[in-house]
């Protein structure tokens, strides 16, 4: 029985109509926009969630920008030699991990679609984004505005996120109809202010923020 299993779930998988989506990401001024997302919605099956993790780098969160899908367990080691809190107060998942070094016992479980803001009560310059989607297929553009993803042939309803799009809300960008050959798909996204913006890699002033890194200077090593 075990041939006619696997033969049936080769079916479902990718090597029956497997096609290569090339997608570009642009701004409104024809640049590469990196750390925007893409989902797809369609009536192909995908395949089952993996775990995901956002690092701790030099005092920034790395992927800055992480998409998963519903109910993807996230963990969130710390690579530096200093203690960091990582906490969220967003609706689609609260959560605290409060100081450490190394990786918590504990990984994340993100059950619910929605954005979910990261922040770091020491350090008030870090931020990262979780995107959690409830479509099967979706992928975060490199710094050169680049996703490419391993999808069936088919039709599917795109939609599109970036950090700087206007209120933070996702943006639906029509239908797809991805050919067996493959595609290459070019987006332009408009977003509010300077896509810098939304990742900043210096330090806000912050008066309640400096308290704390003092108080927290005490644990740390």
């Amino acid at each position: 029985m075990k041939p006619l299993i696997f033969a049936f779930a080769g079916l479902y998988g990718l090597s029956v109509s497997a096609a290569t989506l090339d997608v570009s990401l642009l701004d409104s001024q024809g640049q590469p926009l990196g750390n925007a997302v893409l989902t797809l919605r369609g009536d192909a099956p995908a395949a089952a969630s993996t775990d995901a993790v956002v690092d701790q780098r030099d005092k920034q969160f790395l992927p800055r920008v992480l998409a998963v899908r519903t109910g993807t367990t996230v963990s969130f080691p710390n690579s530096d030699n200093i203690r960091h809190h990582v906490y969220s107060f967003s609706p689609a998942k609260r959560f605290e991990l409060r100081l450490y070094q190394g990786t918590p016992s504990e990984p994340v479980v993100f059950d619910k679609p929605g954005l979910v803001v990261l922040g770091c009560n020491i350090h008030d310059w870090m931020l990262g984004y979780v995107y959690v989607t409830d479509d099967p297929w979706f992928g975060v553009s490199d710094e050169n505005g680049r996703i490419r993803l391993e999808l069936p042939a088919g039709t599917y309803q795109a939609t599109l996120w970036h950090p700087q799009v206007a209120d933070m809300l996702p943006v639906a960008a029509g239908s797809l109809q991805v050919p067996e050959q493959g595609l290459s798909q070019r987006y332009p996204l408009e977003l509010v202010g300077d896509a810098a913006q939304a990742l900043p890699t210096q330090p806000a002033p912050s008066a309640f923020g400096e308290a704390i890194r003092k108080a927290a200077s005490d644990v740390q090593p």
